[in-house]
């Protein structure tokens, strides 16, 4: 089976104590396909603008990826501009020039509207509703949010939740949302809300998966080296959608084994994604790391 991926796909300069990268491959879509396709067949739906790279684009295609929904608009690419601190889990945002992002609405090619399975990574709730509007009948779909959607799109956050099968967020959002300063008291509450598995990422600690069965608490994997963690979250759940999609895959839905299996393998890649220096790109530095790494 294949996933269909729809976020966004931007060029990200990031600044660490040690180094300093201008215009990488970067956007929630970007390292959620990459790490999914190491799993499953991958089609991205997001927009870029005319000066996107085009090495980024036979990145892309080296990973199988099927660029159908992929626009290519008159304009500049979404545009990040972030530096981090020595303790990585702070970060400050220096430049965000949104560029054809600005005006995306995703129009889905006829072919996409099939796919068994859809992730849809980080972007504003009316865009992934819009999104979920065009499908036929998908077996599966997650999605993913952050802090300003909270803020400024809770309304369309909350119509959307109602109609997933798995919500992702990190520890902090799921304070935000519930109002619950206990995570497993916020985790019963976001359950009513619609989705049947909530997986709620918390950084260097692992992520907890809630579902039918109860909890599984997954450990993260152990990084003795943090180079760039940008994209860290999107590469975990890309990764999970895409074991869950991969080929033969001996699960339900209501499967408790196949779920801890989902939760554990992501580690793998999110370990790839923080540890290794991009020769040229945010989502490439899983490429060739993650071949050799026994995976």
């Amino acid at each position: 089976m294949s996933v269909l991926i729809v976020g966004s796909t931007a060029l990200d300069s990031i600044k660490t104590p040690k180094a300093e990268k201008p215009r990488l491959l970067g956007g929630s879509a970007s390292h959620a396909a990459v790490a999914a396709s190491f799993f499953c067949p991958v089609k991205l739906a997001g927009v870029v603008g005319q000066d996107f790279p085009r090495r980024y684009l036979e990145l892309y295609r080296r990973h199988g990826i099927d660029l159908a929904g992929l626009q290519i608009l008159p304009g500049k690419t979404f545009h990040w501009s972030g530096e981090y601190e020595a303790n990585m889990d702070n970060r400050r945002t220096l430049l965000t020039e949104l560029g054809v992002f600005e005006n995306f609405s995703p129009t889905l090619p006829k072919a996409h509207q099939a796919t068994p399975f859809v992730l849809l990574a980080n972007i504003a709730p009316a865009l992934q509703l819009h999104v979920l509007n065009q499908m036929e009948r998908p077996q599966f779909v997650a999605a993913d949010t952050m802090d300003l959607w909270l803020n400024i799109a809770l309304a369309d956050l909350l119509k959307l939740l109602k109609r997933l099968d798995a919500f992702v967020l990190n520890d902090s959002e799921a304070h935000q949302l519930t109002k619950q300063d206990n995570l497993f008291a916020a985790l019963k509450k976001i359950h009513g809300l619609g989705p049947k598995y909530v997986i709620i990422k918390k950084g260097s600690h692992g992520s907890i998966l809630s579902g039918p069965r109860g909890f599984f608490l997954c450990p993260a994997y152990p990084v003795h080296k943090v180079v760039d963690p940008t994209g860290a979250g999107d590469s975990f759940v890309g990764a999970m959608m895409g074991w869950l999609a991969r080929p033969k895959a001996p699960w339900t839905t209501t499967s408790a084994w196949p779920w801890s299996m989902a939760a554990s393998w992501p580690r793998s890649a999110v370990r790839v994604s923080v540890s290794n220096a991009p020769p040229n790109s945010s989502a490439n530095r899983s490429s060739s790391a993650w071949r050799n790494s026994g995976h």
